[in-house]
């Protein structure tokens, strides 16, 4: 059983102990600093949920303490992630709070924060609920001042209206390609909104795993090894592209039309490509993403930077360079003319209208970019097991080699000049990711696991 406090907010497993899982207790003590912590202007907390198991059980503990602290809650009930963010803004709310746990397994649930603009906490801010929490010194709401609870099911329409207005969405580009896709949902949300999206486009589409059940298919994570189903249907010939969506809808992978994976990496740098074609600026991705993006957005005469992982480490990066398009390398993109947050809808509508304003196929259009390839590894950590000693240690190992530049604003990067191997903690699971980048996969995996070996060796 696991419990993760980070400034990511609230993960864990549902069930077991208090102190050691995402149980009620827990729900309500972090709820309660958030709701202590946010500044109070409407006296209004959005509430929405992906479709896990847990969802309905997490949501009323959710709500009721917010009531419980004074605050009318907006129940959005089923939604996406950008769904929700959006919904704080367009709501005029003081902040919002998204049940999910994005990538992880059907038995883990979260609570992620929002502040009132509809984007995650900064990291002081984020501390700072960690540290209310951890006090447990809460003043609740007299009877009189109690909040109530609104049911309001109009955001996905209004999440995906605000997607076909954005100026560099062609829908009538798009209409007229006639295009047929197969999406896998993975039993989430992305089930409920993508096929009103796509129907607004003119899309054909056949879903995989569209139930809504919270009861996943199989690993909701959307890497090659999680989506032989769905690469078995495109080898059908049926089908211009594939979409894959993760259970919150915030993390996007394509498939070509032929079976392959277009390479989830490759999202961001796909959509930044055309976006960059249109609009002259910079782009941001974390340090775990590939470097085609640089190449890219060099490409086109604009600037790359680099930020630590995390989506608010992204965001706040864009916000400093003037960004036009940024995100992350597991297939997240944050286009800022729709709002600073990881959306796959806005992440389709762009693809869709580069795909139709190229008019080729989704793999040829892959073949007009830089390729690299990324093996990202994993190792699972022990309660005994010292990170940051390890991760120092790595960089010691390398502070001499005179072909190594050490970047450790996030874990420890090294970059070579023909790849680059990245350890960190992860901020969602009880592991370090080590993730390298080189021209084969070999290569890449290679290195990963060769610095695997010395963090083995280490312990």
């Amino acid at each position: 059983m696991t419990l993760i406090k980070s400034i990511s907010g609230i993960r864990g497993t549902i069930g077991g102990r208090t102190g050691d899982t995402l149980n009620p207790l827990d729900i309500v003590k972090f709820t309660t600093a958030y709701a202590t912590f946010i500044p109070r202007k409407s006296g209004k907390i959005v509430v929405g949920r992906d479709g896990r198991i847990s969802g309905p059980m997490v949501r009323d503990v959710v709500c009721g303490t917010l009531v419980g602290m004074g605050f009318d809650v907006i129940d959005i009930g089923y939604a996406t992630t950008p769904t929700t963010e959006l919904a704080v803004r367009m709501s005029g709310a003081d902040g919002g709070i998204i049940i999910t746990a994005s990538h992880n397994p059907r038995q883990w649930n979260a609570l992620k924060l929002l502040n009132s603009e509809g984007e995650f906490l900064t990291a002081a801010d984020g501390n700072k609920v960690l540290e209310i929490a951890e006090k447990e010194d809460f003043c609740y709401a007299e009877v009189d001042q109690l909040g109530h609870i609104t049911v309001d099911d109009s955001f996905d329409d209004r999440h995906i209206q605000s997607v076909l207005d954005l100026k560099l969405v062609d829908s009538d580009a798009i209409r007229r390609a006639r295009f047929t896709v197969c999406v896998d949902s993975i039993n989430s949300v992305g089930g409920i909104i993508l096929p009103k999206l796509l129907e607004r486009l003119g899309v054909g589409y056949k879903f995989l795993n569209g139930e809504v059940t919270g009861d996943f298919a199989h690993n909701p994570e959307p890497l090659e090894k999680n989506l032989q189903g769905i690469m078995q249907e495109m080898r059908t010939g049926h089908y211009d592209l594939g979409i894959v969506v993760d259970p919150d809808v915030d993390r996007l992978a394509f498939i070509c039309e032929d079976g392959t994976m277009f390479g989830e990496e490759y999202t961001l740098v796909s959509v930044a490509d055309y976006v960059l074609s249109e609009t002259s600026g910079n782009t941001v991705s974390n340090l775990s993403s590939t470097r085609a993006l640089r190449d890219v957005t060099e490409r086109h005469g604009g600037k790359y930077t680099a930020a630590a992982v995390g989506e608010v480490n992204v965001t706040t990066k864009m916000k400093e360079v003037g960004a036009v398009i940024g995100g992350e390398g597991n297939g997240g993109v944050i286009y800022p003319e729709s709002h600073y947050g990881r959306d796959a809808l806005v992440g389709i509508a762009l693809f869709l209208t580069s795909l139709a304003k190229k008019d080729c196929k989704v793999s040829e259009l892959r073949k007009t970019f830089p390729d690299y390839q990324i093996a990202k590894n994993r190792i699972d950590l022990t309660p005994e097991t010292d990170v940051d000693a390890i991760l120092v240690k790595v960089k010691e190992m390398f502070a001499q080699d005179a072909t190594a530049q050490v970047n450790d604003i996030d874990g420890v990067k090294i970059d070579f000049p023909d790849r680059w191997v990245h350890l960190r903690k992860s901020n969602t699971e009880p592991i370090i990711r080590v993730y390298s980048e080189a021209q084969t996969m070999q290569e890449a995996d290679e290195l990963g696991k060769r610095l695997m070996q010395v963090v083995y060796d280490m312990q």
